[in-house]
């Protein structure tokens, strides 16, 4: 890497902070806007709370529209809003812009928006040399479901952190498809199939809805890029709280960690859409965990907010930093 490069994937934390200061909104209609961590912006407009989410999809050929969707989705769903209107730019190779493709990622687009109740209202197609697979870049908008909106700042002291699903299902679909002929060799067809299909339980918008609703709840993050790690370094960072989690209680699928292992990727490094960490005061939890055991949605106390900064991984009596990440597991594997 070239003295003062970035590595792929996001910028890093302090590089990013800095820039963000360069914006001052001053639209009073503006209720949040950007901000470090942050999963989507959140408008006032007449009377409606409008949450605003951009996210692209760059790493995925298969399924990549079908993600674009869903990822947006999810970031709506982090302020307790739910997803409605959803626009998309497809940028597509010029060496490779095969009408069967494009037809696929237009057909994937609208199966998410019909599974998330979503309509498409818009967008922009191009091709070009200046990508050598599809990109899409998805926005999502959504209407906040009660008085207010959620922010990833909201973490407050003697928090419970739950954690739904298992951490990296996204990493492992995406290896699976990626290396399809070599994890199917590996590990058989039955559980290079099962990785493969986990791209379908990368929406967490059920469950982030559920649990606003249920209260109680301060604060939701989704970890997407950079996996759990990121997620609750941001979540810490901006809640200025220390988050405690207990190495044990991570829930991981059995097939992920033989995938990942092999490939020698950390799970706690690894895209983990699918997954969704919520912040809630303790008397809320259990009524939380028992509203999405009857929606059959695994959900886990994995630690707890605290007075301080950073995030601290406990394994039995010991205690450390929990591990921090460049760049994403699966962007450093690609």
């Amino acid at each position: 890497m070239a003295r003062g490069n970035f590595p792929a994937g996001k910028l890093p934390p302090a590089f990013l902070s800095r820039m963000l200061k360069k914006f001052r909104v001053s639209d009073p209609s503006v209720l949040l806007g950007p901000s470090m961590g942050e999963d989507a912006a959140v408008l006032l407009i007449g009377k409606k709370m409008i949450a605003v989410a951009v996210d692209p999809v760059t790493f995925l050929s298969n399924e990549a529209g079908f993600y674009a969707v869903a990822v947006n989705a999810n970031d709506i769903a982090t302020r307790g809003a739910k997803p409605r209107w959803f626009l998309c730019s497809a940028l597509f190779p010029d060496n490779g812009a095969h009408p069967k493709m494009i037809e696929k990622i237009f057909s994937e687009v609208e199966r998410a928006c019909r599974l998330f109740g979503v309509s498409s209202i818009g967008g922009h197609t191009e091709i070009t040399s200046a990508v050598s697979r599809p990109v899409l870049t998805g926005i999502m908008l959504g209407e906040v479901l009660g008085p207010k909106a959620l922010k990833t700042s909201g973490v407050k002291p003697g928090d419970e952190i739950i954690l739904t699903k298992s951490i990296a299902l996204e990493a492992a679909s995406v290896i699976a498809r990626e290396k399809k002929l070599e994890v199917k060799t590996k590990f058989g067809a039955r559980l290079a199939r099962e990785c493969e299909d986990l791209i379908q339980n990368i929406g967490v918008v059920q469950e982030a809805l559920v649990a606003y609703r249920a209260g109680g709840v301060h604060s939701m993050h989704d970890p997407t890029e950079g996996g759990l790690s990121s997620a609750l370094y941001e979540m810490a960072g901006a809640s200025r709280v220390q988050i405690t989690v207990e190495k044990e209680k991570i829930p991981i699928l059995e097939s992920v960690r033989r995938l990942l292992d092999f490939y020698g990727l950390n799970p706690l490094g690894a895209l983990s859409s699918g997954a969704l960490l919520i912040a809630v005061k303790p008397q809320a939890s259990k009524k939380i965990l028992s509203q999405l055991s009857r929606l059959k949605i695994p959900a886990t106390i994995i630690g707890r907010a605290f007075r301080g900064k950073g995030v601290v991984l406990k394994s039995g009596q010991r205690q450390g930093t929990f591990p921090r990440f460049l760049r994403d597991e699966i962007v450093r594997f690609l």
